[in-house]
């Protein structure tokens, strides 16, 4: 597949970040299809963005590549049992209106399911023509790995953007290994990098940020101080913020393309155009040397936090259940924890998130941190 340097991803239609306007979108991707933008990636767990995008991707089905994601609707628990792919795979196409996938990815890990039996029902939907492709994504890279030695994947999606680059670099010695293409979304920290957001932001808790890691304490400070330098190096050529941002992304080996999920006509057209520049070497290099400073400083204010709340009194409920997302996310992202001890205790903590508000759920919360504060060595702190 020839697959555009942007692509159009449909998060924001799940209601994530609020209510999405569908006219808009519409012509959002009429657009994006006039200045040949051809891959448009969804998922069944985004409420009905599949039956959404379909409906407006049919008179030119032909020209566009759809990628839609499976194993998780409407449970927190993946599952990628053969059956329950094959069952997924019909009805996604019911809602696209196709009778083919041009790439089918795995969503998220489903430790109760052979990586065997994923993979194989994967290719017996490849040899059936039900689905062109396969890649996979949101995955440990040990099961990355383990897809592609038993399987061909196509591409791994891969958050990536210059405030969150650990998955990248991660994946890296896995694209050259294997010939992985990497799929970069959230390719601006989900609008962190755009310069929008101050200090002092606050979202409300139907927004997914308001409870997002990279959104929360010394990660958000992190991600601003880079939108400032982004904002620097974009008017030193005369770009935005956001085309900075996607640049940079586009810049790394092994990226075939930049997901974006723009809300406008005119955000997309800005996204477009960063495609059409390359940041200077010299400039990527100073880059690199800023991150290395910020990343050490990241690092040391990160393992801070996580003590700080693993020993201190939790607050009210609902600042506790961000506090212990928090705590979770990233004492996985400094290999601090396997995901596979973690797990367990986040699907737990997951599964309160629409009961903070009732009584008793304090104590719960309390159990979870004590239960955190046993499998998260605060000596490696």
């Amino acid at each position: 597949m020839k697959i555009s340097e942007i692509g159009i991803g449909t998060y924001a239609l799940s209601g994530v970040y609020g209510a999405k306007d569908l006219e808009e979108f519409k012509r959002t991707i009429y657009r994006a299809h006039e200045l040949g933008v051809n891959f448009f990636d969804t998922a069944e767990a985004y409420g009905n963005a599949e039956q959404i995008l379909g409906e407006i991707l049919k008179p030119f089905r032909e020209e566009v590549y759809i990628a839609t994601k499976v194993g998780v609707r409407g449970n927190i628990k993946p599952d990628l049992s053969r059956d329950y792919i094959r069952k997924a795979c019909e009805e996604s196409h019911r809602r696209l209106q196709t009778d083919y996938i041009d790439l089918y990815q795995v969503h998220f890990h489903d430790p109760a399911t052979p990586i065997e039996e994923t993979v194989e029902a994967l290719e017996e939907l490849v040899e059936e023509g039900k689905i062109r492709y396969y890649g996979v994504g949101h995955l440990p890279i040990d099961v990355t790995e383990e897809y592609c030695r038993l399987g061909k994947p196509f591409s791994v999606l891969a958050e990536f953007s210059a405030a969150a680059r650990e998955s990248y670099e991660k994946l890296l010695p896995l694209y050259k290994k294997y010939n992985l293409g990497i799929i970069a979304f959230s390719t601006t920290g989900r609008g962190l990098l755009t310069g929008k957001f101050k200090e002092n932001q606050k979202f409300e808790p139907g927004d997914i940020r308001y409870l997002d890691p990279l959104f929360q304490r010394e990660r958000f400070q992190h991600g601003l101080r880079i939108a400032r330098k982004f904002a620097e190096l974009g008017e030193k050529y005369g770009k935005t913020p956001v085309q900075v941002a996607i640049a940079w992304v586009l810049a790394h080996e092994g990226v075939i393309c930049a997901l974006t999920g723009p809300s406008t006509v005119e955000h997309l057209e800005e996204n477009v155009e960063a495609s059409e520049w390359e940041i200077p070497k010299e400039d990527l290099r100073e880059l690199e040397e800023f991150f290395k400073r910020e990343d050490e400083w990241l690092r040391q204010k990160q393992k801070e936090s996580i003590k700080q709340i693993l020993i201190r009194p939790l607050p009210e409920p609902q600042k506790a259940f961000v506090d212990l997302i928090y705590v979770i996310e990233t004492a996985l992202s400094l290999g601090i924890i396997a995901e596979k001890e973690i797990l367990p205790v986040f699907y737990e903590l997951y599964g309160l998130r629409k009961e903070l508000d009732k009584e008793g759920v304090g104590e719960k919360l309390k159990d979870i941190q004590a239960r955190l504060r046993r499998v998260i060595s605060l000596d490696a702190l």
